[in-house]
């Protein structure tokens, strides 16, 4: 399915049947990031593409507590891949692909946290472990090896054009969310009129970057690097979904049942007092009871905001 639709996409009939010098116009074209990016992450795409919880979440079996959760690491990875842009929207590495009124997904992700946890959600959720070290590395990148942010930016915002509406609708109706948007304006460009046209605008300038080959190839590699994080936590989260309780609460949402340092949960409310924790129910009411280890309830938080990302690629 995305592989198909991935090795074809951007190859114009005319280009296949272009005379004269075919080889050297194909080895310019394969010395194009865009097309060593589509190349050198295929592999990936097609490991992603087969694991459960990517087959499940393309059926709509998903539930609530975990696309929340979600949101919330969608936020923290934008905003903290935004920072990083707009810290080097001046660089000659990635100013060309700086566009913050079309792309931008800190403030949809804002309307959604509001949604979902009310207006005083900042106070109610952290940067789980897994979400953390994805950010320190987006961090790291847009400070020390700008040049890098591009792997990034092009697989995030490219595949959130892709398939954005595919993802929305898929949420919309395994989650029962208005179909107004609310809940789902990470996945609305309201200032992208046609996304074909602009991913094509964004490849181009990505294209025209003034990289030499070798810069190149670290790009990928890093877009690479993404993908290793991103399948390694979808392998614990497949593990972590078979211990998933099937039991829930009349809006669909398992208890916690209470048992060990509720303190230690990272979506836990960031301003509670230690002593206040003790026979309280985790806000989110994540299916903590029915996993082995502390670690898998972030772990499923973190595998579902970034499978957005990986799964909007096969539509591409």
């Amino acid at each position: 399915m995305s592989v198909e639709l991935e090795t074809s996409e951007g190859v114009d009939e005319s280009e296949k049947k272009s005379s004269g010098t075919p080889e050297k116009e194909n080895h310019t074209r394969m010395a194009d990031l865009s097309e060593l990016l589509k190349e050198g992450t295929k592999e990936a795409h097609d490991q992603a593409e087969n694991t459960k919880f990517v087959k499940d979440f393309l059926k709509g079996n998903i539930k609530k507590e975990l696309f929340k959760l979600a949101t919330t690491a969608l936020y923290f990875t934008y905003s903290a891949l935004e920072e990083e842009m707009d810290r080097n929207k001046d660089h000659p590495a990635f100013a060309p692909l700086y566009f913050p009124l079309e792309l931008h997904r800190k403030e949809a992700l804002t309307k959604d946290m509001e949604y979902f946890f009310g207006e005083d959600w900042e106070e109610q959720v952290q940067c789980s472990e897994a979400a953390r070290k994805y950010v320190e590395r987006i961090h790291y990148v847009g400070q020390n090896e700008p040049e890098l942010l591009v792997a990034h930016a092009y697989t995030r915002y490219m595949g959130d054009l892709s398939g954005g509406q595919v993802l929305k609708k898929v949420a919309q109706r395994a989650l029962k969310l208005p179909s107004t948007g609310e809940g789902t304006q990470f996945y609305l460009f309201e200032n992208v009129d046609n996304a074909q046209q602009f991913k094509q605008l964004y490849r181009a300038r990505m294209n025209a970057l003034d990289l030499n080959l070798k810069t190149k190839e670290k790009i990928v590699e890093e877009a690479n690097k993404a993908f290793e994080y991103n399948m390694q936590i979808f392998n614990e989260l497949d593990h972590a979904g078979s211990l998933l309780a099937n039991e829930t609460l009349e809006d669909g949402l398992p208890l916690h049942d209470g048992k060990g340092d509720m303190g230690k949960c990272p979506y836990y409310a960031a301003k509670q007092d230690k002593g206040v924790l003790e026979g309280s129910s985790c806000p989110f009411q994540t299916a903590v009871a029915v996993l082995s280890k502390p670690s898998l309830q972030f772990i499923l938080a973190v595998g579902v905001a970034l499978a957005a990302g990986l799964l909007a690629w096969y539509y591409m």
